[in-house]
């Protein structure tokens, strides 16, 4: 486990099989067979068996914060373990409900219930809220604890994403998302007892903070705290396209949200092995050029003192001609060349070849260099 940890941390996506000693347990009555050092939630995934939690994630290291993941282990003397901390050991016999596991996972529920919004048809999660799918799991049927609600302003400060901390459930995934895969620490938890909140620095807002609105801690967000504007805007994306981000030359994978032919969202592809889902803010929001208004979609050609559209054979046609005037009659030294790191590799290759053999000028730049 060890070494899947620290894998994980330096951004290596290191699967369980990657370790060759293997252990057998059985779950609810199903043998599986896991690595040294996975846990019991793991072991449970691999097996097919769902296992409610909140806090979990396989990007991030162990937690054990909502308790939820509660399941009992024949022969330990203790009555019940969580799942998402507790190493698998060979011949483990797991179950994962009974009358008492059954009724702490619903009173975690409805207590978690108790201090949260009561709108899920219009939150921008519904559909898609890990408590929303918890709560139906474990059976919630009633609001039986009453008390004090929290009333906090919303965060809109951020031009990318809101922040509504009446709908946090103290998960940690954010804090721990911009701490562990980020490694930045812009957030983290403060104040105490029913006090406690996910805060910036001094409290400040989000624009105030060291955040980099890289939309990480939106993505691992299992209910509606932190929400994009296109997530307001629009509903669920009904298809996604994996592809390569345009914006520098890494090589960040990303999968495109779409709904009726338009991109409405962005999220990192988690099986690219370039990033593991991870994006900074450009590749995560900086999307809405694709569908703008003012985008160009022909080259445009300046006569008589104004630009016009032109076809492009006619647009590189004279770009040919004057490159060739000025070549002739200066000579290469008199023209340059500026590279994009949006273009791949190869184009970049063959266009300092074409600088320097064509146009007779070593005068080439790229906007990404060190």
């Amino acid at each position: 486990m060890l070494a899947i940890v620290i894998a994980r941390s330096i951004g290596l996506n290191l699967e369980i099989d990657d370790v060759s000693e293997n252990i057998t347990l059985t779950i609810d009555g199903r043998s599986t067979s896991v690595s040294q050092g996975a846990t019991i939630l793991d072991a449970a995934q691999r097996a097919g068996i769902y296992i409610p939690t909140l806090c979990a994630d396989d990007d991030l290291q162990p937690f054990g914060a909502c308790r939820l993941c509660l399941v009992e282990v024949a022969g330990d003397r203790r009555p019940m373990l969580p799942a998402c901390t507790t190493p698998a050991a060979e011949g483990m016999v797991v179950r994962t409900s009974n009358p008492l596991i059954d009724k702490l996972r619903r009173n975690i529920v409805e207590l978690l219930l108790s201090d949260h919004p009561e709108d899920c048809l219009t939150c921008v999660q519904n559909n898609r809220c890990e408590l929303q799918k918890v709560a139906a799991y474990v059976g919630v049927r009633q609001m039986r604890f009453q008390g004090g609600k929290h009333s906090y302003d919303l965060d809109d400060s951020n031009p990318f994403y809101h922040r509504d901390l009446d709908r946090c459930i103290l998960c940690g995934k954010c804090v721990r998302t911009c701490d562990e895969l980020q490694h930045l620490g812009a957030i983290h938890y403060a104040y105490r007892g029913f006090e406690t909140k996910i805060s910036a620095v001094l409290d400040r807002p989000v624009a105030d903070s060291t955040c980099e609105s890289c939309g990480q801690c939106v993505d691992k967000c299992p209910v509606g705290a932190l929400c994009t504007l296109a997530q307001q805007l629009h509903g669920l994306p009904t298809s996604e396209t994996r592809t390569i981000c345009a914006y520098c030359g890494v090589g960040c994978g990303l999968c495109l949200q779409t709904r009726g032919g338009q991109v409405i969202g962005v999220r990192g592809d988690h099986d690219n092995p370039i990033n593991w889902g991870r994006t900074c803010v450009k590749g995560r929001f900086g999307y809405e050029f694709i569908g703008h208004p003012d985008r160009l979609t022909k080259p445009l050609i300046k006569k008589d003192g104004s630009f016009v559209e032109a076809e492009w054979d006619e647009a590189l046609g004279l770009v040919a001609d004057r490159f060739r005037e000025i070549r002739d009659q200066d000579g290469g030294a008199a023209l340059g060349v500026l590279t994009s790191a949006k273009c791949t590799n190869e184009e970049n290759y063959l266009l300092q070849k074409f600088a320097r053999a064509v146009l007779g000028t070593h005068s080439v730049e790229h906007c990404a260099r060190l």
